[in-house]
């Protein structure tokens, strides 16, 4: 993409923040039409009307920024996260005993990053800001776009108009749009009428509500991490196997909690006005929550904040022609179960400049080919490439709500999750990661990682067959509890013991 290009990015989320930076890295004339105002501006409506969503940056995530032309940024990014090594599972014991089981993420002793998604926002406007060729058009939204002319059509909300006044719209051309305009996206939505498109939206039956945990009351020049009432560097889980409660640190000492339950459960709650039916829920199923958050806290946030549906999609392919490209959730909006929403569409980012690159080198000493047609075969391989990958990450977080509310319990994921992470420490050889760590900590393709994950799944059952005398799988998940809970402390001081023949070891995991 050596010739400079108009490039309009609709939305200025993080995603659209980022699509921005590495357009305008590379010269060409940048636009950003956002539907909302200035997204820094306090008085700006939040995404989903809450006053803060904590998210977790990931590996792929923070690969995207250290690409994107901009040294500084990974630093500006850095200095406002908090660093989660695992999950904190809270519980009840037998007895009544509240307990907390650390469950780290990774053996390596690596971390996601919780973030402010405001705080993340911020950071990137303020580098686009001032960039020379980047402009841009807050209060404005997209009503129509012809992507066989490279025109497109906004309504100008800035309070300019009068109520008796229809908006002032305005008409722009472009050789580029970059749809970052979320789950119900406006470019996705005119897209839709010039290219054969699949398109499959499915809401899951769980909604979700936010609360605050506060910070402690300490003095203003005390350590962060003396205002955290429960550890900062965990994302912390009350699983109650139909629904759970989270909650991730926040740079202030708070933290951010979100009930996820089906709706049947929030009718119930919703049934009795003066709230009195939620502080026994929270006792029953999440308990140790009513010593964090007040029983009145827990009413009102209740009762103040939305309940917001899950919503799942699945469309491709993701452009048409030379003229426009969806990314980030206008592409695949997923549930928030593996913490990879925005970390796949900031990874998308990566992957469509890096194949825009590669086929603007390819046909930089073709004279007879113009910049459209290159940009055509460059987005027609992202398409490609990217909708297997992300059907694949959408596929894994509906599964992961399943491991958070339910599986962390289980002795036989705790089994198989201590194994992998042995194999992967004592014999790194092997190349043996968890799904997690695949997932979070590295980059490949998610659709490589599932299929890794399965062969490893298919060769972890012939080992335990073996190891165990091949009794029938049902008697090998009924011992698994009691091998877990055997040679758990093994893992550091005798593992290859624990393990047996380390020949028979590798001859089976190379079967």
């Amino acid at each position: 993409m050596d010739k400079k290009q108009k490039i309009v990015v609709i939305g200025a989320g993080p995603v659209g923040s980022l699509a921005a930076l590495y357009a305008a890295s590379r010269g060409n004339d940048v636009e950003i039409y956002e539907l909302r105002g200035d997204l820094r501006d306090p008085s700006t409506t939040p995404l989903n009307f809450t006053k803060s969503i904590n998210l977790a940056l990931s590996e792929r995530g923070l690969n995207a920024m250290r690409n994107a032309g901009q040294p500084k940024l990974i630093d500006h990014v850095l200095s406002a996260t908090i660093p989660m090594r695992g999950r904190m599972i809270h519980g009840k014991r037998p007895n009544g005993e509240l307990y907390e089981d650390a469950q780290d993420y990774d053996i390596h002793g690596r971390a996601i990053l919780a973030i402010d998604r405001g705080g993340l926002n911020k950071r990137l406007l303020d580098i686009l800001e001032a960039m020379p060729n980047v402009t841009f058009f807050f209060n404005h939204k997209l009503t129509g776009a012809d992507f066989k002319k490279n025109r497109a059509w906004f309504e100008v909300r800035d309070g300019s108009s009068s109520k008796d006044q229809r908006p002032q719209e305005i008409e722009i051309d472009f050789d580029l749009m970059i749809g970052a305009d979320g789950a119900h996206s406006a470019v996705r939505y005119h897209l839709m009428k010039y290219t054969r498109m699949d398109y499959k939206q499915e809401y899951i039956d769980t909604l979700w509500c936010e609360f605050q945990i506060q910070p402690k009351e300490t003095a203003a020049d005390a350590p962060l991490n003396s205002k955290f009432v429960i550890s900062p560097n965990h994302l912390h889980i009350w699983p109650g196997k139909e629904f759970m409660f989270i909650a991730i640190p926040s740079d202030d000492g708070s933290f951010t909690c979100t009930l996820f339950a089906p709706a049947a459960f929030y009718a119930h709650l919703e049934s009795d006005a003066s709230g009195s039916l939620i502080p026994p829920f929270f006792d029953k199923y999440f308990p140790g929550v009513t010593n964090l958050i007040p029983p009145e806290e827990l009413i009102a946030s209740f009762h103040k904040n939305p309940h917001l549906p899950l919503i799942n999609i699945k469309c491709k392919p993701y452009h048409f022609s030379s003229s426009a490209v969806i990314v980030g959730d206008a592409a695949h909006a997923m549930v928030p179960f593996y913490g990879q929403g925005m970390n796949a569409g900031l990874e998308d980012v990566r992957i469509l400049f890096d194949i825009l690159d590669k086929h603007a080198r390819m046909d930089e000493l073709n004279t007879t080919t113009d910049a459209a047609s290159t940009r055509e075969r460059a987005l027609n391989e992202y398409s490609t490439v990217r909708v297997q990958d992300a059907h694949a990450i959408n596929d894994l977080a509906l599964q992961n709500y399943v491991e958070m509310r339910a599986s962390v319990l289980s002795p036989a994921y705790r089994f198989r999750k201590w194994l992998e992470e042995g194999l992967s420490k004592y014999f790194p050889g092997l190349g043996w990661q968890t799904k997690y760590s695949r997932v979070s900590f590295g980059n490949e393709r998610y659709s490589e990682v599932v299929a890794k994950s399965e062969h490893q799944g298919r060769v972890l059952t012939k080992v335990l067959m073996g190891v165990i005398g091949a009794p029938v799988l049902a008697g090998v998940v009924a011992g698994v509890a009691v091998i877990y809970m055997r040679y758990k402390k093994a893992m550091d001081i005798g593992f290859k013991a624990a393990m047996g023949s380390v020949d028979s070891m590798v001859e089976l995991m190379t079967m």
